[in-house]
């Protein structure tokens, strides 16, 4: 599930993003990914929210206490291990949720800086969802 989020997290265009989607439906991975830009530290909360809501909209979670913090936890674990290089800057980018089973993952993929002086920042959270 993990390289399922980063995948997806990585893709450079929504054509892409789709395709790399239907390939893992084929396989029983449900899986989504959002864009997101702007300043890191106030954008903790809507990066977490934007997580669950396209998770719910595309089924790869139910809209249950413990699927939406499951992916809360899972989210708030990936923006943590990237708040060293993104404290104070600003973050473009994508977050991916992608689940098989019981196992979900959420990844983000950040270009972290100002203008065009950026740098390259990966997070990865992992939890364990019923699986129905």
């Amino acid at each position: 599930m993990a390289a399922a989020a980063l995948n997806m997290a990585m893709t450079d265009s929504r054509e892409a993003e789709t395709l790399l989607k239907n390939e893992y439906a084929a396989s029983g991975v449900r899986a989504v990914a959002v864009d997101y830009g702007g300043d890191y530290l106030s954008s903790i909360k809507k990066l977490v929210e934007r997580a669950i809501v396209a998770a719910k909209r595309e089924g790869v979670i139910q809209a249950t206490h413990g699927d939406e913090g499951s992916v809360a936890g899972a989210t708030r674990e990936a923006l943590s291990q990237i708040m060293p290089k993104a404290f104070g800057l600003n973050v473009g980018g994508k977050i991916s949720v992608a689940r098989q089973g019981e196992h979900l993952s959420v990844a983000v993929f950040f270009g972290v800086g100002l203008l065009h002086l950026d740098e390259i920042a990966v997070g990865l959270g992992h939890r364990v969802i019923s699986d129905r």
